[in-house]
């Protein structure tokens, strides 16, 4: 009895060891692929904020240039308007001094004339102090617009500069975005052509129970009990166990998957005697003796395959009928593709 009782005790160790280990780098592998997905929809969020700026960046470019241009039509302008002045002013100098060398020549003439070429001189004078007022006036207009023009310029060429990053940023982004995508859409792909494979290998068990469908990106392969096993039994029918290996044979030839196997009970406690206590132990038994059905006689790495027991907690019909206890006694084969390919991108970069 002790003998027995010992040999429980170490073969429950065993069970437990080849469920854990491998469940925990299936959850690893699981949540690195979730970690990738809001990568991925983060890039395209930056992706779309910066093809926002973008345009707003460009509209406040061309708005930029646009203001450009009238300062440089401004500046053309006020450059004529100061040599048209400076033409002035240089005429009424000369006129100063003709009327000087007047007034010099006529000064023993007669008072009255003397007197209209003094106030002519004065208005030629008052005349001459005016348009250099103006010519200051102007010179300074012009030295603001030069100025606004040089900062408007350096303005437009930092803009220029941003504009420049911002596109190359925005290229390696969506270099990087259309890069992840392919490698999802290769691995969707590969699912799909996963998923045809297994259906095709296995269509002659569909009116027993047997189903395949993709979810998450990932392939399931979920059997009834009926197919498999008998109520409260973890050993498998003859016809399962030809199922099973049937799957194997299309396993082998894919080495990039891995390969989960889950129990699930309903929720009528299991009274069983022995090894088996409770609908824990059916479901972890039950997973065990299918990947030992998978490893017989086949090439598949045994690092590929995680047993795991998920009792009754994880129903597909939360009914109480006999039909819905039924749907919920299953085991399911969960095939997920290695994402070390996509896992290396998002390191590189």
């Amino acid at each position: 009895m002790r003998k027995n009782s010992s040999y429980i005790f170490i073969l429950a160790i065993i069970v437990a060891f080849v469920s854990c280990v491998p469940m925990s780098q299936f959850k690893e592998t699981d949540q690195k692929k979730s970690e990738f997905s809001q990568e991925r929809d983060k890039l395209k969020i930056q992706n779309e904020r910066l093809v926002v700026d973008t345009t707003e960046m460009g509209a406040e470019l061309r708005s930029l240039r646009s203001t450009y241009s009238e300062l440089l039509e401004d500046t053309f302008q006020l450059g004529k308007s100061v040599r048209r002045l400076e033409d002035l002013y240089q005429g009424a100098l000369d006129m100063n001094n003709e009327l000087s060398a007047s007034k010099e020549a006529l000064a023993k003439g007669s008072a009255a004339e003397a007197n209209k070429l003094l106030s002519e001189l004065q208005a030629a004078q008052a005349d001459l102090l005016k348009r250099e007022d103006e010519l200051s006036l102007l010179a300074q207009k012009l030295n603001a617009k030069k100025k606004n023009l040089e900062e408007l310029q350096a303005e437009l060429e930092a803009n220029n500069r941003i504009l420049e990053e911002k596109n190359a940023e925005l290229e390696e982004r969506n270099k990087r975005l259309i890069e992840l995508e392919n490698m999802l859409s290769k691995k969707d792909s590969a699912v799909n052509a996963l998923k045809d494979k297994v259906a095709a290998a296995l269509y002659q068990f569909e009116q027993d129970g047997l189903s395949v469908e993709v979810r998450n990106g990932k392939v399931y392969v979920s059997l009834e009990e009926q197919l498999l096993f008998k109520t409260g039994k973890s050993e498998i029918d003859p016809k399962g166990k030809s199922a099973i290996q049937k799957l194997a044979k299309v396993l082998e030839q894919n080495e990039d998957i891995n390969i989960m196997i889950e129990g699930h009970t309903d929720d009528v406690p299991f009274k069983g005697k022995g090894q088996l206590i409770d609908n824990w132990d059916l479901s972890v038994k039950r997973a065990t003796t299918i990947v030992r059905i998978i490893t017989q006689n086949s090439t598949i790495d045994p690092k590929r395959l995680t047993a795991s027991g998920r009792g009754e907690y994880i129903p597909v019909d939360a009914g109480k009928s006999k039909e819905a206890r039924q749907k919920n006694r299953r085991t399911e084969i969960i095939l997920t593709p290695k994402l070390d390919e996509l896992f290396e991108l998002l390191e590189s970069n």
